[in-house]
């Protein structure tokens, strides 16, 4: 979520962490090079799993069996989700809660709630 985007309650989120300050140039920092690495050769493997599902689609191949791909990406991509999540919580999250600053520190938590809630299902 950026960090200026309104909030469904009308709050506006004002979550800033050691990923950056800039709502629209926000980079992340102090990411785990293994991690990173890890994270791209899922994301090489998934997108290799996205050209055999449109291969089975133009093939006509039996739904079910397309179906059961589709999972597997689906989890592949949750994995990458909960790998960039941790990384998030140990240095992003981390640092905002532990600032000891009342507004960033909610700011922070509404961010994680709404990721949480919206997409790490």
């Amino acid at each position: 979520m950026r960090s200026d985007a309104k909030k469904p309650n009308g709050r506006e989120s004002l979550a800033s962490c050691s990923c950056g300050l800039a709502a629209s140039g926000r980079k992340a920092v102090a990411v785990d090079s293994e991690l990173k690495e890890s994270n791209r050769k899922r994301l090489r493997r998934i997108e290799g799993q996205i050209r055999g599902l449109q291969r089975m689609v133009e093939a006509d191949r039996y739904c079910a069996d397309i179906i059961v791909q589709i999972a597997s990406v689906q989890e592949a991509l949750r994995g990458v989700a909960r790998n960039l999540m941790k990384n998030h919580l140990h240095h992003c999250a981390a640092k905002a809660l532990s600032s000891g600053k009342a507004k960033e520190s909610d700011a922070m938590y509404d961010e994680l709630l709404e990721l949480i809630y919206t997409h790490l299902r």
